[in-house]
């Protein structure tokens, strides 16, 4: 049981809040000083609540890396935009911040999770992939056998 479960086999919300916790735990990613201060995007009106969202934005960008690997910048930007609140007028779609999705990205560089793509963008590292997969490992053994 448990032999070959990757971070396919497991829900994305079971696996980010269990990477994020992970992170956090670890002490190794170092957070910029303007997390506290700092909007996700430019559709956005606060920052976010959450003081650990950092945490959980780089599980979540080291997920959606280990799934299709060659994202860059403008990649994530587009990913975790959403929608401009535009008064009465009909909403239009916002990018995310770049300099969260850069931060992020040399963040979990430092930690060799992520490495630089030949083709452009990163992609998840060896070191990055066993780690991911072992947390994703522990996920499936804690529910039982789960998987979605």
């Amino acid at each position: 049981m448990g032999h070959g479960v990757t971070v396919k086999d497991v829900s994305a919300h079971s696996f980010v809040k269990a990477y994020a916790a992970y992170l956090k735990r670890t002490g190794k990613l170092e957070l910029p000083k303007w997390v506290d201060l700092v909007k996700t995007g430019a559709h956005k009106e606060l920052a976010p609540y959450d003081p650990d969202w950092y945490y959980v934005r780089a599980a979540s960008v080291a997920r959606h890396i280990y799934l299709r690997g060659g994202v860059g910048v403008g990649g994530l930007k587009k990913n975790y935009g959403g929608a401009k609140n535009r008064g009465n007028r009909p909403h239009h779609s916002g990018v995310g911040s770049g300099s969260v999705a850069r931060s992020v990205f040399q963040s979990l560089e430092k930690i060799k999770v992520l490495e630089l793509d030949p083709n452009g963008g990163r992609r998840i590292s060896v070191d990055g992939r066993k780690d991911l997969d072992r947390i994703a490992q522990q996920i499936v053994a804690a529910n039982g056998e789960a998987l979605f």
